[in-house]
């Protein structure tokens, strides 16, 4: 009678002290980059802060680019189910303006005061979590002289062997404007002409506007030869690839990305959120995110290695075009307008 006074006593303490732990599990959702975003992320930065915090379980809502994170965000807006996000700082812009997302900031998010200026964008709720530029990406295999302008993706020889993440992907808007100014243009926010007119001339060689599952893997199995894609995920696929795959900075040279992290507004997470995020800029998960993917760091103190930093944007900043993507925002409807016509029409 004691043992099972005794067992009694044990099963409603333990039906007691089950949901006290449970409630006292919080629980982050951060929606970012689906693949070998996420793949790297979740080793460098999501272990490690669940580690540290043992309190705190994050999920990850993969997704494939910004602008299907920002239709998730306008669809949930009335009951957000993410906490955090990461996404491309234009679009970021347009969910700062829509109210989807709340400001970070020193008073929250402790470590924005160890960012750089560049990583802190005016009239944008969020921060730059990472930097990164657009390179070419060619078969080495394939393609044995290494190529050196932009304009070599409309060479004869690549005749249906180009992919390009076209629009309204960020990566075939920046190759409208690294054209635009080597052809002389003097304002993109007026006119990108001699941009477009560049990308038609390419057009006619382009295998796919749509790699799939993007434009790493369709290069280094030479379903295309060469094309365009962004630096950190190239040094990672060329690691890969066994050198198979080669990036390259193009004489006309490149434009800078900023991803930025954000807080969303009316998250379940609340607190825990801006805990993950003031982790996510902290000088440590930015140097073993760095040392992992090769996306350049926003935290100024973060100590990168010496053979890291020389594969990130970093080495590429004397031939980075400035971009004021919270401008472009406003004018990247009509150029998408003139994509449509003036390029994709001419594709073979």
């Amino acid at each position: 009678m004691k043992t099972s006074v005794s067992f009694a006593i044990a099963v409603v303490l333990a039906g007691l002290s089950a949901p006290a732990a449970f409630a006292q599990q919080q629980t982050v959702t951060v929606m970012g980059y689906s693949g070998l975003f996420q793949e790297r992320y979740a080793k460098a930065v999501v272990e490690p802060f669940m580690k540290a915090n043992p309190g705190i379980k994050v999920e990850y809502f993969p997704m494939p680019n910004s602008a299907q994170m920002l239709g998730n965000l306008r669809a949930q807006k009335a009951a957000p189910q993410a906490d955090v996000v990461i996404m491309d700082v234009s679009v970021s812009k347009a969910a700062t303006d829509e109210k989807l997302l709340t400001k970070i900031d020193e008073k929250n998010v402790p470590n924005v005061a160890d960012l750089y200026p560049n990583a802190r964008i005016p009239d944008v709720d969020g921060v730059g979590v990472t930097f990164d530029n657009l390179v070419m990406l060619y078969n080495g295999e394939a393609v044995k002289d290494a190529p050196k302008s932009w304009m070599d993706l409309a060479k004869p020889e690549f005749k249906g062997k180009v992919a390009i993440p076209g629009m309204p992907d960020i990566q075939g808007l920046s190759l409208v404007l690294i054209m635009d100014k080597a052809r002389g243009g003097t304002d993109y926010l007026k006119s990108v002409e001699k941009g477009i007119a560049a990308l038609g001339e390419i057009a006619p060689n382009v295998q796919t506007w749509e790699p799939k599952p993007e434009v790493y893997p369709v290069i280094i199995s030479g379903q295309a030869v060469i094309g365009a894609g962004w630096n950190a995920r190239a040094q990672v696929n060329a690691d890969a690839s066994g050198g198979k795959l080669k990036a390259v900075l193009p004489e006309e040279g490149s434009v800078f990305q900023i991803n930025t992290i954000s807080l969303v507004a009316n998250g379940p997470g609340k607190d825990a959120g801006a805990k993950f995020a003031n982790y996510a800029l902290s000088a440590e998960a930015q140097k073993a995110f760095t040392e992992s993917m090769f996306y350049a760091p926003t935290n100024a103190k973060a100590q990168i290695s010496d053979a890291a930093i020389a594969r990130t944007a970093v080495k590429s900043m004397n031939k980075v075009i400035p971009v004021d993507w919270i401008a472009l925002a406003k004018v990247r409807d009509p150029i998408m307008e003139q994509w449509r016509r003036k390029v994709i029409p001419l594709s073979r």
